[in-house]
This record gives structure tokens, C-alpha cells and sequence, in this order.
């Protein structure tokens, strides 16, 4: 592997799709969202669905980049691993405390959820990463999609005596009304369940294998080439499964996995194209702000719900008055949300700018 220079576009890339996860979660009104905004309410892809896979894809091509160097150093993997349980174990507590906030009502405490998922692909990613070989990760990654497949496709939903692939009657939402504890976000089934973190695992993967090509010893004109190439080759096969195995994020259907990281490698083959080679880098500030405190700025987004969204100043919260003034003056309540959503963005983006500036970066 060459010796790695450090990609502006990813930290970019890292950084608006944080911003863009930030936008759709928090809208003026959830009954005012255009199309684009919303998720696919069951089979089918919007560019809401794109957000997550995306994000997990780069924590993937951030473990190579990130654990390459030391492990090439000879440097003892014992302390490596202690700190990749510890730090998985911190972003998996933030995302249980994160549920709680503010209340703190533990008889309703949701296990599964995004930072608790971002926490186990991280953990295994980073243990994979240390222990195996690319060719081992790649195959890895095949046999977690295509087992994922074979599981929802041919084994029968208790109680139903067939294969289903319906809200709350497929394998893998039995599977959590079984063995997952806790609150469920839909009631008898989780959307960041059990058997859908295989395949998020296997998001990761992809993410890591790109890692690979971008530490690879060939010019980076090359390297982006072929990550587009195949990323869009994935890309292709996803959407051909699709037609067997739908596109599905509720469930993280194999298909669903390979258009989603085919779609972020193609995304970021480009980024390193026109910022890290042309040196294009005038609007990539605000994403790098961003990414420098990923995980931080969603939570600080989290926590800035409570005066924006929960707590009442008069007759309604900020985003509700918000809301009210579009409707008397007769304005388009979905750009009335979609502003809301903006500004909102725009607010988060204050303390995480300090933090960049005073050089803190919070690694969770």
C-alpha cells in the first residue's frame, strides 16, 4: 500500500451526508415532507434511503484508511482492540441514551437503532479489517449478502406458513419480536433489527474494499477509475437482484446494499476526481466542518430538538409557529417544512464550526 495522503473529499462526503441526515430528521412538520425527503414506505428507493447505507459506507473506507498505517507499522493489535471495543461501546450507550433523552424512561429503551449500528459495523469491520486480507473481506461480505438472501427468500414466517417479505411478516421482523429486548421502532419489529445489521455489516465491507483501492499503489487517475468502474458494476448487479430481492431499507435487502455502496463509491470515486486531483475544494468547507464531528453534530442535533420541537413557547413549539405563520399567510406548507429543516441544519452548524475552529474534534 502507498503511503496515504488525506482525502478532502471523503471528509466532505462524511460531513453532507451528516448534514443530509440531520435535514430529513427534522423537518417543520412531518405532515409536510416532500417526496424526495420521505423514505420509501416499503420496496422502492429515494434519496432519503441513500443516507444511511452511505454513511456506513464511509465508516468503512475510513477503517482502511484509518488502521492501514499501524497495522503495516507492526504496531501490537492488542491496544488496537481495546480501543475499538471501547469506542463501539461508547456510540452504542449514545444511541440507547440518545432514545432515552429526555425523560429516561428505561421500561421503553430501544436496543437497536442508527448509532447502535453504526456501532456494530464498526466493531466488526475494524476486527475483520485487522485479522484478514481484502480477498477474505470481499468474500466475507458475498457471504453475508447472499445468506441474507437465502434466509428472507426460502425459510417460512412462523405463523404464516410461507416466505414473506411484507412489513411485520417476514423472517427477519419474527426474528425480532423473538430475540430482540426493548422497544421496537415498529411496534413488533425493528428497522435496524437483528438479520438486517448482517447485511449493513456487509456496507461496511464495501466500504472498506474501496478503502483498499484508494491505499492501492497505482495513480490516483487509476483509482478512480476503477473504484468507479466498480462501483458501478455493483451498482448494476443491486439492481438486477432488485427484480428478485426488492429494494428494501426496512429490511436491508442484498440488493439494497450493493446499489447503495455502488451509488457511494461512484459518488466518491468523483469527489477524489474533481476536489483531491483537480483541487476543486471551494464548497467542500461546510461538509468538512461537518465530518470533522460527525457523530457529534447528530447528536447535538438530537439533543436541539428539545427547544425546537418539544418544548412550547406559547401556543406551539419554534417549528410549530414556524409552520403556522406559512399557513396564514396561504404559503406551500411543504417549503414551509423544507426551510424549517434548512434553518435548522444551518443552527446545528453553529457549535460544530466552533469546534473545528478551536481544533476539537470529539471521537466518540
Amino acid at each position: 500500500m502507498t503511503e496515504f495522503k488525506r482525502l478532502i473529499s471523503l471528509d466532505a462526503f462524511r460531513g453532507f451526508t451528516i448534514a443530509a441526515m440531520i435535514m430529513v430528521n427534522n423537518p417543520g412538520s412531518w405532515k409536510y415532507v416532500y417526496p424526495p425527503l420521505e423514505h420509501a414506505s416499503w420496496n422502492g428507493l429515494t434519496p432519503t434511503d441513500l443516507i444511511f447505507p452511505f454513511f456506513i459506507f464511509i465508516v468503512g473506507v475510513s477503517i482502511t484508511l484509518a488502521y492501514a498505517k499501524r497495522l503495516n507499522s507492526g504496531i501490537d493489535k492488542g491496544p488496537m482492540y481495546q480501543k475499538i471495543v471501547f469506542r463501539s461501546l461508547k456510540i452504542f450507550a449514545v444511541g440507547i441514551l440518545l432514545w432515552l433523552f429526555p425523560k429516561f424512561n428505561f421500561e421503553t429503551v430501544r436496543i437497536a437503532g442508527v448509532l447502535q449500528r453504526i456501532a456494530i459495523v464498526f466493531l466488526v469491520g475494524a476486527f475483520l479489517f485487522l485479522n484478514t486480507k481484502w480477498k477474505t473481506q470481499a468474500i466475507v461480505a458475498g457471504i453475508l449478502l447472499v445468506g441474507y438472501w437465502l434466509i428472507m427468500v426460502l425459510i417460512p414466517t412462523p405463523g404464516y406458513g410461507k416466505v414473506m417479505l411484507e412489513p411485520g411478516a417476514n423472517i427477519a421482523a419474527w426474528f425480532d419480536s423473538k430475540f430482540l429486548p426493548g422497544y421496537m421502532y415498529q411496534k413488533t419489529w425493528d428497522p435496524e433489527g437483528i438479520l438486517s445489521t448482517f447485511p449493513a455489516i456487509a456496507n461496511g465491507i464495501m466500504g472498506m474494499l474501496a478503502g483498499h483501492l484508494i491505499l492501492s499503489k497505482m495513480t490516483q487517475e487509476r483509482k478512480v477509475i476503477y473504484l468507479f468502474s466498480l462501483s458501478f458494476f455493483a451498482f448494476i448487479i443491486g439492481f438486477m437482484w432488485s427484480y428478485i430481492f426488492p429494494l428494501n431499507k426496512n429490511i436491508w435487502t442484498s440488493s439494497f446494499v450493493l446499489v447503495t455502496s455502488g451509488l457511494a463509491g461512484m459518488i466518491l470515486a468523483l469527489s477524489i476526481f474533481f476536489v483531491d486531483i483537480l483541487g476543486r475544494t471551494r464548497f467542500t468547507k461546510p461538509g468538512i466542518i461537518f465530518g470533522s464531528n460527525a457523530i457529534t453534530a447528530y447528536v447535538l442535533a438530537d439533543i436541539l430538538t428539545l427547544p425546537f420541537y418539544r418544548w412550547n413557547i406559547g401556543s406551539a413549539s419554534l417549528s410549530g409557529h414556524w409552520m403556522n405563520m406559512f399557513s396564514n399567510f396561504g404559503w406551500s406548507m411543504k417549503f414551509g417544512s423544507f426551510t424549517f429543516a434548512v434553518i435548522f441544519i444551518c443552527l446545528n452548524f453553529i457549535p460544530v464550526w466552533v469546534l473545528y475552529k478551536k481544533k476539537i474534534f470529539i471521537k466518540l
